[in-house]
């Protein structure tokens, strides 16, 4: 008789920085309480967890019981804690000074907490570069996993990825656990005796050890699966399905680890899972991309040719949206300046760590940069950083850099309350308008791509076929109705004070190169300026008399479409909220109040003219469906040029309405 297969089994929860309070308590309810409980009634059943530090803090805050829990199984040596960078940014994408202090911030939290230091690491979303490695070591990490994906594509096959191999890094070593695919995809969502017979074949097969490590949102969370899973008895048929199998034994990474020899020497390229590969592309690129796999796929080589139709990595997220760039580029820029102090204050490297999460920075199957309220407590964390830098390390009130390596330079005017960046792109708005008061960039909206996922819409809604449940990556639901207005992508970014002429965008400022942020054209010179808690925009035209000019601002509010997101006139009547539109003439001031935010912000204009709001809204998939999200309240003022020689200023001021 072959001797039994080693179940590995691994599961990673991780909720966003940032992310609402409810629906970290419904991911615990129906998921984190609901699978520990069950685990903690089978000790004989050994597994690996991995929980990302905030999350951690979180649970432990509001469910301690729960976590005991948790923290008992590690004890009695049936649970295996990973740790990883604490907030779960994507180490690859981080400085190595970061990568060391994000990693030993959560080894040392699961030491103190449980006793037991950590001695593997969960990857963020399995991103593998071989320039992580140094830092896992220098931090006592000693293996890592990722998909059998990255294993494939330097020539392995699944038969030989029963094991552990080892790499190196300039001659420092790290053990590598290949996540099995295979496995991915058949928990939960085959029937659990599908699943033990799967894994009694391998053992039949003589194969060490199945390999899973995945989202235990899997487990609860995603569409259908409490009720499969706890309700239906799927997760008790595995667990006492698996302990009854002569065929099958379980053990933790760190167990199998000390007994096993390596496999041997592999080096990985730069990947991720074969999905991610996919996302990670803009269109038409990843339109291509899939076309190509489903004709692998329909010609019966897609197994076999995958491996070396790689796709994107995800790198490329960065390079693909400029508004997740524009984040990264600020974060590193902030984490540089921290870097340089002597002694970086604790409260300050703590915000540096949280604008690292990984969420807001790219977009898959999870809405990702997509979701205004993650991508808000990146900007949060960014500004809160730089408002304690500049009163450590003063810097000069106005700046200019290509920061983020677009080719265009970037002007910062900053005063002690707030901070414009303008880009000089030839449209001379403003990309950036952060309150330092209210830890918050006004200027934080998304545009409209045309994403890959958008031409599945026109074929509706497509369910689950056979026995067993679906995973989110099969079905296509739509939680919002969907049109094709509503997926036209923008031709110019959703940025603030984008102007037009006879209702042609001007796209030809050039900067003055003066350090009062000065843009010309033909006709018109622009200028901003930064006092206080108030910006200035300032515009001078010249023989334009008659003609139609207007500005437009997309104006990220917290509460977007919310109840607490309004306008507000001069008169202190409320005509509409953020979600509506709305329509002003002659006018000329409105006020946009925020009760999310606690703050306001005033427009008023030295002439009166025409206002009109409208929602601006994106549309991306989600693991529950395709969903229209509200990026920003779009302002667009307008107004008849009087005469040949006419200056016109629009003020804005930012306010908080805390106490």
């Amino acid at each position: 008789m072959s001797p039994p297969v080693t179940l590995l089994l691994g599961v990673h929860a991780h909720q966003p920085v940032g992310n609402f309070p409810e629906v970290i308590e419904d991911a615990h309810q129906r998921c984190y309480k609901p699978f520990l409980e069950t685990l903690h009634a089978y000790p004989d059943f050994r597994f690996a967890a991995h929980f990302s530090g905030w999350l951690l803090d979180w649970l432990r805050e509001r469910h301690p019981v729960d976590m005991e829990r948790l923290a008992v199984m590690v004890r009695r040596g049936q649970v295996e804690l990973f740790s990883s960078g604490d907030t779960e940014p994507v180490l690859a994408a981080i400085p190595q000074r970061d990568r060391v202090g994000q990693l030993r911030t959560l080894n040392d939290k699961l030491a103190a907490w449980t006793g037991v230091r950590p001695s593997g690491a969960w990857l963020t979303e399995r991103v593998w570069e071989s320039s992580v490695v140094p830092s896992l070591a220098e931090t006592g990490i000693g293996y890592v996993t990722v998909d059998d994906y990255h294993f494939f594509c330097t020539g392995k096959t699944a038969s030989e990825l029963d094991g552990y191999f080892s790499t190196e890094e300039s001659g420092t070593r790290l053990d590598l656990f290949p996540i099995s695919e295979a496995l991915r995809y058949r928990l939960p969502f085959s029937p659990a005796h599908e699943v033990i017979a799967y894994l009694e074949a391998l053992a039949e097969q003589q194969q060490s050890a199945a390999i899973y490590f995945d989202d235990i949102e899997k487990f609860g969370i995603w569409p259908e699966t409490y009720d499969w899973v706890y309700h239906r008895g799927w997760l008790k048929a595995l667990i006492e399905g698996v302990l009854a199998s002569p065929k099958i034994r379980t053990a933790t990474y760190a167990d199998f680890h000390a007994q096993q020899a390596t496999r041997g020497v592999v080096y990985l390229p730069t990947t991720s899972y074969s999905e991610m590969n996919e996302w990670t592309l803009p269109m038409p690129a990843a339109g291509l991309y899939a076309d190509l796999l489903a004709s692998e796929k329909a010609a019966g080589r897609g197994d076999r040719h995958r491996p070396f139709l790689r796709g994107g990595i995800w790198r490329n997220f960065l390079s693909r949206y400029p508004e997740a760039n524009w984040l990264h580029k600020r974060m590193l820029g902030l984490s540089t300046r921290l870097a340089s102090l002597a002694e970086p204050p604790p409260e300050l490297t703590a915000a540096l760590y949280r604008a690292q999460a990984n969420d807001a920075y790219w977009h898959g199957l999870f809405g990702g940069l997509y979701l205004p309220h993650l991508r808000r407590a990146v900007w949060n964390n960014l500004v809160t950083l730089e408002a304690g830098l500049d009163r450590l390390q003063a810097r000069p009130p106005v700046q200019a850099a290509d920061i983020d390596l677009d080719g265009c330079t970037e002007f910062f005017a900053h005063s002690a309350e707030l901070q414009v960046v303008v880009r000089g792109d030839g449209l001379a708005a403003a990309h950036e308008l952060s309150s330092y008061r209210l830890a918050h960039n006004f200027g934080d909206s998304l545009r409209r791509y045309h994403e890959h996922y958008h031409d599945r819409i026109a074929g509706g809604p497509r369910e689950h076929q056979g026995e067993g449940i679906a995973s989110a990556h099969d079905i296509v639901r739509f939680k919002h109705p969907v049109d094709a207005a509503d997926i036209v992508p923008d031709s110019l970014p959703r940025a603030l004070f984008i102007d037009s002429l006879a209702t042609t965008p001007i796209t030809d400022y050039e900067s003055t190169g003066r350090s009062d942020l000065g843009f010309v054209r033909p006709g018109i010179s622009k200028r901003y300026e930064v006092d206080g808690n108030r910006l200035t925009a300032d515009w001078q035209f010249s023989g334009l008399a008659g003609q139609s000019f207007a500005t437009v601002l997309n104006l990220a509010m917290p509460s977007c479409d919310g109840f607490l997101g309004r306008y507000v006139l001069a008169d202190g009547s409320i005509p509409a909220g953020f979600g509506q539109p709305l329509d002003l003439q002659p006018a000329g001031c409105l006020t946009l109040e925020d009760g999310v935010l606690g703050g306001r912000l005033k427009l008023q204009a030295s002439l009166a003219g025409a206002i009109k709001c409208r929602p601006h809204q994106t549309v991306s998939q989600s693991e529950a469906g395709f969903e229209k999200i509200m990026q920003s309240a779009e302002v667009q003022l307008s107004w008849i040029i009087p005469d040949d020689n006419c200056r016109l200023h629009l003020q804005l001021t930012l306010e908080s309405t805390q106490p």
